[in-house]
């Protein structure tokens, strides 16, 4: 048995982490681009806070995405807005490498990556108020009641994206589980750092900037909703 398992107090406490664990094979492409591309666009992670500037070149504005599983949508950004600079953080290296293959054939230089657990990524290396817009698109729902815990957007975590954000910065969250929908909106609506921008008070219209994955449609198919969440930083 495991000493997280012998100490119950231990499992109740356990730190809540951006991502899950999931098996999956990379291909010869991605592995190639991994290879290829990380001395140029990955960013290891050292827990000292540093300018995004340094890792682009420039001071173009930052955007933020947590979890882009196989960085479809951070690509399809990238590619629209040469003027900006996009980091993503995942930690599944099939879906670094297809973003960084897909950088490559793009020709792409507005686009770095961090391959850790973005909290530790935030909490030690972002420095305060240095990124404009911050993204997490489908975050794993935990479906299951006694794991709604694990859930990511949390009050903690979302106090630490409040801190990393520059006034008036945005976060846009989206999720295709309604009931975290739910849980969502009441941990933002509860949080003084931020600002919703539906009109309401509630769910915000997808912005016509937030690309629909495949994932997605194919959920529309089956009837499935989503539901995205605008707010900005007061």
């Amino acid at each position: 048995m495991s000493e997280d398992k012998k100490n119950p107090e231990k499992l109740r406490h356990r730190a809540i982490r951006s991502f899950v664990i999931r098996a999956g094979r990379m291909t010869a492409g991605q592995q190639r681009a991994l290879e290829q591309m990380w001395p140029r666009c990955g960013i290891d992670f050292e827990p000292v806070p540093t300018q995004p500037s340094r890792w682009f070149g420039n001071d173009h504005p930052v955007t933020l995405e947590i979890g882009f599983g196989m960085g479809d949508s951070l690509v399809e950004l990238a590619r629209l807005a040469p003027e900006r600079n996009f980091l993503g953080i995942e930690v599944h290296e099939p879906g670094v490498g297809r973003l960084l293959m897909k950088a490559q054939e793009e020709g792409m230089d507005n686009l770095r990556v961090s391959k850790h657990d973005a909290v530790e990524v935030l909490k030690h290396q972002i420095p305060d108020h240095s990124i404009d817009r911050i993204l997490i698109f489908f975050p794993d729902p935990w479906h299951k009641k006694r794991h709604h815990k694990r859930r990511l957007i949390q009050p903690a975590f979302v106090d630490l994206l409040a801190r990393k954000l520059r006034q008036g910065g945005r976060l846009h969250l989206a999720t295709d589980w309604e009931n975290y929908a739910e849980q969502m909106l009441e941990v933002m609506n509860a949080s003084a750092d931020f600002e919703n921008l539906a009109p309401d008070g509630g769910y915000s219209p997808r912005p016509e900037d937030r690309p629909v994955t495949k994932f997605e449609r194919r959920g529309h198919r089956l009837g499935h909703g989503t539901w995205d969440l605008l707010f900005t930083r007061r």
